[in-house]
C-alpha cells in the first residue's frame, strides 16, 4: 500500500434490518487494499456493524471481518425464522418485503402503544441480546487496535449522548445502543439506564473528528432525509415522525460541522480538525425509501442479501466517482443544510440532499 493508502472514518447509522445495506457498504470497502478504516462510530445496527467488523479484523484482518459479518447476519436470520412476525401470503405473491400485514407485526405495533415492555416482558428477555454475546467476541473488540471504535447510546435520565469506546464495549452496551423504548426495557450500566443512541447520535460524528487522525469521514445512511410523499395515514405519520426523529441529531451535528468550518474560515481560526474534515456519504436513498418502514423487521435472508447486494452496488459506483476525491476534497456538500435558516422563504427552491454528491 505504501504512500498510495488513503485512510477513512465510518459513521454508520441505525435502521434494523436495513443495517444489512451496511453490511454489503462495509464488505464491499474491506475489498480495497489501499483503504484503511481509521475509527468507526456506529448506533443501534450500526454499532452491531462496527463490533463485528472490529472482532473480524482483529481476528484476521478485512478478509475475517468479511466473514465475521456474513456470520452475524446469518445468524440474525436464522434466528428470526422463530419469530410469530412474518411476510403476509399476499406480500409473499406480490414480491414485497413489507410487514404491514403481517398478523404478528399488527398485534405487536398496537400492543406497543397500549402496554410497556417491562409489562409485555417483566423478565427482560432478549433473543438477540443472546444472539450478539453468542457471534462477537467483545474480549476481541476492546483489544482491537486496527480501528478506533465509538457506540452511542442515550442516557434516559439526562438525555445526552454516552460513548462507549475500547475497554468498554460490552453486550450491554450495544444492546443500550439498540434499545427501542417501545419494545425493550432501558439497559441499565453502572447504575446508569440508556435507551436507542439514534435519540442522540445516528450516528456520533464528533468523537470521529475529535480522536481520529483520518481526515476523511464518510457517511454510511440507511434513514434518508428527504421522502418526496406527504404522510397520510396514522402509521404513515408515526414511521415518517420515527425517521425525522432518528435523524434529527445527525442534522444538528452536520449542521454544527458547516457553521464551524464558516467561521474558521470568515474568522482564520486555526481548529486543523474541523477546517480539514472532509465529507463524504453512502446512501441508499432511493432504494430504501421505496421500502416500507415495518421492513426493518424483516430479516430473511433472501432480503437481507438483496440489502447487502443494495450496499455493495452504491459502494461501488461511489468508489468509481469519489474514491479519487478522498484527501483531497468532501463530496458530501452541506450548504443545503443552512438554506431553510439564511434564506428568505421562497428566495430560493432548495436542494434536496442527495443531489450534491450524485451517490
Amino acid at each position: 500500500m505504501g504512500n498510495t493508502a488513503k485512510t477513512i472514518d465510518l459513521a454508520l447509522q441505525g435502521g434494523g434490518a436495513h443495517g444489512a445495506l451496511t453490511w454489503g457498504v462495509l464488505d464491499r470497502l474491506l475489498e480495497e487494499p489501499d483503504l484503511l478504516i481509521d475509527g468507526v462510530s456506529g448506533t443501534s445496527a450500526g454499532a452491531m456493524n462496527a463490533v463485528v467488523l472490529a472482532d473480524g479484523l482483529e481476528a484476521g484482518g478485512p478478509g475475517a471481518a468479511r466473514a465475521a459479518l456474513a456470520r452475524f447476519w446469518k445468524a440474525v436470520s436464522d434466528a428470526a425464522l422463530a419469530s410469530p412476525i412474518q411476510r403476509s401470503l399476499w406480500d409473499r405473491f406480490s414480491g414485497t418485503w413489507s410487514l404491514a400485514n403481517s398478523p404478528g407485526y399488527i398485534l405487536m405495533d398496537h400492543l406497543t402503544r397500549v402496554f410497556s415492555p417491562y409489562e409485555l416482558n417483566p423478565l427482560n428477555l432478549n433473543p438477540l441480546r443472546d444472539l450478539v454475546a453468542a457471534t462477537v467476541d467483545f474480549g476481541r473488540v476492546n483489544r482491537c487496535t486496527a480501528v478506533q471504535l465509538f457506540v452511542t447510546a442515550t442516557n434516559v435520565r439526562t438525555g445526552r449522548p454516552r460513548i462507549f469506546r475500547r475497554g468498554e464495549i460490552t453486550v450491554d452496551a450495544v444492546m443500550a445502543s439498540a434499545c427501542l423504548p417501545l419494545m425493550f426495557q432501558a439497559v441499565e450500566i453502572g447504575g446508569e439506564a440508556y435507551w436507542d443512541g439514534g435519540f442522540t447520535g445516528n450516528p456520533a460524528l464528533f468523537p470521529l473528528v475529535d480522536e481520529c487522525a483520518a481526515r476523511d469521514l464518510v457517511l454510511v445512511q440507511i434513514n434518508p432525509f428527504y421522502r418526496p410523499e406527504l404522510p397520510r395515514t396514522a402509521r404513515q405519520i408515526i414511521d415518517r415522525l420515527n425517521e425525522i426523529t432518528f435523524n434529527a441529531a445527525l442534522l444538528k451535528e452536520l449542521r454544527a460541522i458547516e457553521l464551524l468550518r464558516d467561521r474558521i474560515e470568515a474568522e482564520g481560526i486555526e481548529d486543523e480538525r474541523w477546517r480539514d474534515m472532509r465529507l463524504h456519504r453512502i446512501h441508499g436513498d432511493e432504494d430504501l425509501v421505496a421500502l416500507e418502514p415495518s421492513s426493518k423487521l424483516n430479516a430473511e435472508w433472501a432480503y437481507l442479501c438483496h440489502l447487502r447486494d443494495l450496499g455493495r452496488a452504491r459502494t461501488d459506483h461511489w468508489l468509481r466517482r469519489h474514491k479519487a476525491d478522498l484527501g483531497v476534497r468532501s463530496t458530501f456538500d452541506l450548504g443545503w443544510l443552512l438554506e431553510d435558516s439564511v434564506k428568505p422563504a421562497g428566495a430560493i427552491a432548495p436542494r434536496r440532499c442527495g443531489e450534491e454528491d450524485g451517490a
